[in-house]
């Protein structure tokens, strides 16, 4: 197949599928075919659909299609670590800790050997936010420095502040490095719990000892390394130095703490196999109607990458990413054939199926910084990310509602399929964990749209259940596989409900906005 780029054609023409379509309320879905799309993304064949592998070739070029959507490339590093980590009392005997089993790390910058030796300082949650009249940092100079930190918020210990149990962006693991390096830091140590964290340390094995993207551009400031260790590993290492991890938490949680010199030294050495590389994006956009409104768009994202082939868990070692999330590319797959059966809107449907979200949301970034339609004619972004594929719910979700005047059209829109609207408190912090976070960020209004929890059929509180049983024994592993057993009612309805915001906010003379309480609010012009 002739690869295409956007930037040498306009009008795309969205991929057809066949099967026998399941209508209700006017909106046609073919949940056969969406089964397909699942089954081949998360098939063995591919291999996990690591980017600019063979697997993640072939999962882009089969979203693509035969009749002409086309490719947004997207230019990545890639790098596999081989690192080693040591630490002690200073000038005494240091202990090497086991790769995999008590720490895991990555070079932050793109070069094939990293060797960085400092002393540790524990900074607590290594947050600096100044609206929460919050500092870890102290104005304490950390340059040269290893940085300890925990993760999450204070809020996870204390509802008084930040916002309680439900994460913020200082919680996240992105944030404490982006504040780490601004510190001038050489590098930054992560504690892990599965608390804290929202995962257990499976996920952390898993995750960062497969090989590592970058955008292929300069950073700065950088880090020289980051990783993690296990909450056991930091509390022997801080044990003999004479300090207790439980007194430093706590100490971490007041917004009097100061940063603590911990007397250990750690020594890190980072070999990696370097690549440069190009994956993509996959575009397609169905034109709008209105001549006026046709160049502004409302774009429906999934990322269609995972973790390729990593660490042996169970005797298997192909991280498939069934719901995580072959699921989402089906579900747009679904929306756009629906759309293509329904009358044009207004303004013009942009759907994108991005790279590198696995590896710090790269393919949205990367879109972000090179818009295939401005940002400022961009109305929103509808981001689907593990969709439901245990059947059909009386009610559905959507992280973001709070924040922009896209609540209310989400909520009518399900209302139109008969369904209830939960808000849940967002204690995994999946605002800041999807595609839809880099558009957000950068003005344009965003929601990611999640399954319902109350199942037809089901006892009540089966659906939060089936939710922790997947974060805690598929996600991220090799697991998360596709089933026979799956069922695609839900997936249906979280397809309608996606189309029928997408298609109320493209028919609406009025861009959405961020809402006044909002932190992410568009530039102006």
């Amino acid at each position: 197949m002739t690869r295409k780029c956007w930037n040498t054609v306009v009008m795309l023409a969205l991929t057809a599928t066949t099967g026998v379509a399941q209508r209700s309320s006017t909106i046609p879905v073919d949940t056969a075919a969406m089964d397909a799309h699942l089954r081949f993304l998360a098939s063995d064949l591919l291999e996990g659909r690591a980017p600019a592998t063979r697997g993640g070739r072939l999962a882009a070029e089969y979203i693509a299609g035969a009749n002409g959507t086309y490719f947004q490339p997207v230019a990545l590093v890639g790098m596999t670590p081989q690192p080693s980590l040591s630490w002690g009392k200073s000038g005494g005997a240091s202990d090497s800790l086991p790769y995999r089993d008590a720490f895991v790390a990555w070079a932050e910058r793109p070069e094939a050997d990293i060797s960085a030796t400092g002393d540790v300082v524990f900074v607590g949650y290594g947050i600096r936010a100044p609206e929460w009249q919050w500092d870890d940092y102290k104005g304490v100079d950390l340059h040269g420095k290893v940085l300890l930190m925990l993760v999450n918020d204070p809020g996870l210990v204390d509802s008084t502040v930040f916002l309680g149990k439900v994460l913020t962006y200082y919680g996240r693991w992105t944030y404490k490095l982006e504040e780490a390096a601004r510190q001038g830091a050489a590098g930054a140590i992560m504690i892990h719990t599965t608390e804290s964290a929202t995962y257990p340390w499976e996920v952390v094995r898993g995750s960062w000892s497969v090989e590592q993207f970058k955008l292929d551009q300069p950073r700065s400031p950088s880090l020289a390394f980051a990783g993690w260790v296990t909450e056991a590993s930091a509390r022997a290492a801080l044990a003999k130095a004479g300090l207790n991890l439980d007194s430093l938490t706590q100490a971490a949680a007041r917004r009097d703490f100061h940063p603590v010199s911990t007397g250990l030294s750690a020594a890190v050495r980072i070999h990696s196999a370097l690549r440069r590389v190009e994956s993509e994006n996959v575009a397609a956009r169905l034109l709008g109607r209105d001549q006026r409104l046709a160049s502004q768009a409302v774009l429906i994202t999934a990322h269609w990458d995972h973790k390729g082939i990593g660490p042996i868990v169970r005797g298997d070692s192909i991280y498939n990413g069934a719901e995580d999330n072959a699921s989402g590319v089906a579900a747009i797959l679904g929306a756009a054939k629906a759309m293509t059966q329904l009358p044009r809107p207004a303004r013009s449907i942009l759907f994108v199926a991005t790279t590198a979200e696995e590896s710090g949301l790269l393919g949205s970034e990367a879109y972000v910084q090179h818009p295939l339609i401005p940002l400022a004619q961009t109305a929103a972004v509808l981001n689907l990310d593990v969709t439901n594929v245990r059947g059909a719910t009386r009610d559905i979700g959507a992280v973001g509602m709070d924040r922009s005047t896209l609540g209310p059209v989400f909520v009518a829109a399900a209302r139109a399929e008969s369904l209830k609207v939960e808000s849940q408190p967002d204690v995994r912090g999946s605002f800041f964990r999807s595609d839809h976070f880099p558009f957000a960020r950068s003005g344009v209004p965003a929601l990611s749209i999640k399954p319902g929890i109350d199942f037809v059929g089901r006892p009540k509180g089966w659906g939060e259940q089936q939710e922790n049983l997947y974060n805690q024994e598929r996600y991220h592993q090799p697991s998360d596989e596709y089933q026979r057993a799956f069922r695609y009612d839900g997936m249906a309805q979280q397809v309608r409900v996606t189309v029928r915001t997408a298609r109320a906010i493209a028919n609406d003379p009025a861009m959405p906005r961020w809402l006044p309480a909002s932190e992410f609010q568009r530039p102006q012009p």
